[in-house]
Order: C-alpha cells, then sequence, then structure tokens
C-alpha cells in the first residue's frame, strides 16, 4: 500500500451497509452532496483507494456501490470509513470569503498590531456557526499551561484572513463581563 497522503480533506464518511448486495449509506460533506462521486478516487487516511461506482439519493441519505464490494459483508468493512481528497484536487473557492478548514489549518493568528497570539489547531461547527481554535504560543513553549481560545470564526472576531502570507488577525474579546462585575460589587443576585 502506498505511503499515506499528506494534505487530506475530509469529503465524507462511510454509514452502515444497505441491502445485500454492497451498497453503503455515505454521509458527504460536499456543498452539494452527490458532488463527492465527481472527485474521481477518494482516500482513506492510510493512502487506500475507494472508487465509488455509483452514488444515489435515498430519502435524506447517500447510497453509494463501491468498486470491488459485491454483498453486505463487503460493505460492513467500510463502515465508519473517512473519505478524503487530497488538497491539490479542489482548486480554490471561488469567493474571497470561503475557505477550506485544511488551509486554515496552522496560519498564524495575529492581533490587531501584528503580534503573534498563536497558531489555528482547528475549526468546528456545533451547530450555532463555526468556531476557530487558536492554540496560544504559551502553550507550545509549556504544554498544559495555557488552554486553547475558542473564538467564533466571524468578521467580527477575524476580519482578515491571508492563506498566502500565513497568518489571519483576530481581535480578541475583552476580558471580564457581567459575572466579573458582580463578584467585584459582591453582587449575588439569584
Amino acid at each position: 500500500m502506498p505511503p499515506a497522503p499528506q494534505n487530506l480533506v475530509l469529503l465524507g464518511v462511510f454509514g452502515a451497509a444497505h441491502g445485500l448486495k454492497g451498497e453503503i449509506r455515505l454521509k458527504s460533506y460536499t456543498e452539494e452532496p452527490l458532488a463527492i462521486a465527481n472527485y474521481g478516487p477518494l482516500l482513506t487516511k492510510t493512502g487506500r483507494r475507494i472508487k465509488l461506482a455509483t452514488v444515489r439519493q435515498a430519502k435524506d441519505v447517500l447510497i453509494a456501490r463501491v468498486e470491488g464490494v459485491g454483498d453486505r459483508t463487503g460493505a460492513e468493512q467500510l463502515v465508519n470509513l473517512q473519505l478524503f481528497v487530497e488538497r491539490e484536487a479542489l482548486g480554490m473557492p471561488d469567493d474571497e470569503d470561503e475557505f477550506f478548514h485544511a488551509d486554515l489549518i496552522g496560519l498564524v493568528a495575529r492581533d490587531e498590531d501584528g503580534h503573534k497570539i498563536g497558531m489555528v489547531t482547528g475549526l468546528f461547527d456545533f451547530g450555532a456557526g463555526d468556531i476557530i481554535e487558536v492554540t496560544p504560543e504559551a502553550a507550545k513553549e509549556a504544554p498544559g499551561s495555557a488552554k486553547p481560545l475558542l473564538l467564533p470564526f466571524t468578521k467580527a472576531v477575524v476580519p482578515a484572513v491571508d492563506i498566502k502570507a500565513g497568518h489571519i488577525v483576530v481581535i480578541l474579546p475583552e476580558e471580564g463581563g457581567a459575572a466579573d462585575e458582580n463578584e467585584e460589587t459582591g453582587d449575588d443576585e439569584r
């Protein structure tokens, strides 16, 4: 098997086997779910190539048939297998305000004055909008000394993203808030 490729972008994941003839459910993360079939052979983390023979919509789920898989037992071996494509295969986003998560991971996070805050180490979507994770510089020098910052990935908090220059600009929220004011004044209203 070839070595595992680097710089992969997750496009989907297989779910449960479907029927007896080797079909399997497929969760697609592409903007248009059926477009996952247009990327040619997909890759696993280990570098294994997976070719989707057919993909069809069935109610609220995709059903895929994988080349070389002809029965339920073969499909069951693919359950929970993540499917990737190499980043280079995706090209550049059409809109300047669109980014691939893979392009943001590893960028330097700077404040408005250009001082380094840390490094982008993750992006998450818990349902209320994207969250960007920035690991502070102190955590690199002394692991466990500083917790990652979880910030809304909005224009208000991240007004500039410069992938070519390798950094983002972050406006950190002000320290304090209503809870701190109550502690200082002794107000402990319940």
